[in-house]
């Protein structure tokens, strides 16, 4: 049986180096880890605006690549306390939605690596902090506020806020010690979680990955870590995209599928509105060569399989 087009292709000039010569899944793919991404969303003129961020050459990762912010889920962010610091939605819904038992289902093949992961993050919430730590982390904005609802400012205009971020970076605080220092807790109400994809096989790096979108002011600027980020550009989906198809933004396929997917939204509370109860599949895409370029190809139940 012949098989299937690609669901897209991007041709190679548009994608990362070195990107397209790593297609062949291993015979023992590397289990994916736990991550979280987060889609910061502000107001536009005419229409939302996303935060991109350009990885160094040197990252591990997606060298080169624009991609929102985010990173691994690390045990610390299933801290009972940090838990507790989320405000506007139930911890316990969070957790329905966001369990860890997508990570073995979907991509990890094996009884060990379920329990592994259980039992590193008992709690669907850790992606949630994750990812709003790693937004603060990689762009000094917080998408956290002070007990009496005081908006906190961005490390770019705030040097308290700043001195954090970098002690944070740093390694001297954690990111609870960064909340209690501000009395601050996570606006759970301002971010949605809108996808789930588990990085392809062929990648010797793989992730399993619970993309969300927070909403933030109106010209919130970013200041970012500039270890592993060499460029940050407010734009909207469809200038991204634009650019995408220019050549002159590489982006891997997570990135263009979630911008296509925002592209409609006029504001960035329909975004919120929009995946408040909708069911998120978890995505597991295979790669496929072209001669243009790189198809990607992406089961129609989403799973990618067993």
């Amino acid at each position: 049986m012949t098989p299937p087009d690609p669901d897209q292709v991007i041709p190679f000039e548009r994608l990362p180096a070195g990107f397209a010569e790593r297609l062949e899944a291993p015979p023992h793919p590397a289990h994916p880890r736990p991550a979280a991404t987060v889609v910061l969303v502000r107001e536009g003129e005419a229409s939302p605006q996303v935060l991109l961020l350009r990885r160094n050459r040197s990252a591990g990762f997606v060298p080169g690549a624009f991609v929102f912010p985010g990173g691994r889920v690390d045990r610390a962010d299933a801290h009972p306390e940090l838990l507790e610091r989320i405000r506007g939605v139930d911890p316990g819904e969070v957790d329905a939605r966001l369990g860890a038992h997508g990570v073995s289902d979907v991509a990890g093949r094996d009884a060990a690596a379920e329990d592994m992961a259980a039992q590193a993050f008992p709690s669907g919430a850790a992606f949630l902090v994750a990812a709003l730590r790693e937004a603060f982390e990689e762009t000094g904005i917080p998408v956290f506020r002070q007990s009496d609802d005081t908006p906190l400012g961005c490390a770019a205009g705030d040097p308290e806020m700043e001195r954090l971020r970098r002690a944070l970076l740093a390694g001297e605080l954690t990111f609870l010690e960064v909340l209690r220092e501000v009395d601050g807790w996570m606006d759970g109400s301002a971010v949605g979680y809108i996808s789930h994809w588990i990085t392809p096989e062929a990648e010797p790096r793989r992730y399993d990955t619970r993309f969300f979108a927070a909403a933030v002011g109106r010209g919130t600027p970013a200041l970012v870590d500039d270890q592993e980020i060499t460029e940050a550009v407010w734009l909207t989906p469809a200038e991204a995209l634009a650019r995408n198809r220019e050549g002159t933004l590489p982006m891997v396929f997570p990135t263009v599928k979630t911008l296509e997917a925002l592209r409609p939204f006029a504001a960035p509370g329909e975004i919120l509105e929009h995946y408040r109860d909708r069911e998120i599949p978890a995505i597991l895409p295979h790669f496929v060569r072209t001669p243009t370029g790189v198809g990607i190809r992406i089961p129609e139940d989403g799973s990618g399989g067993a």
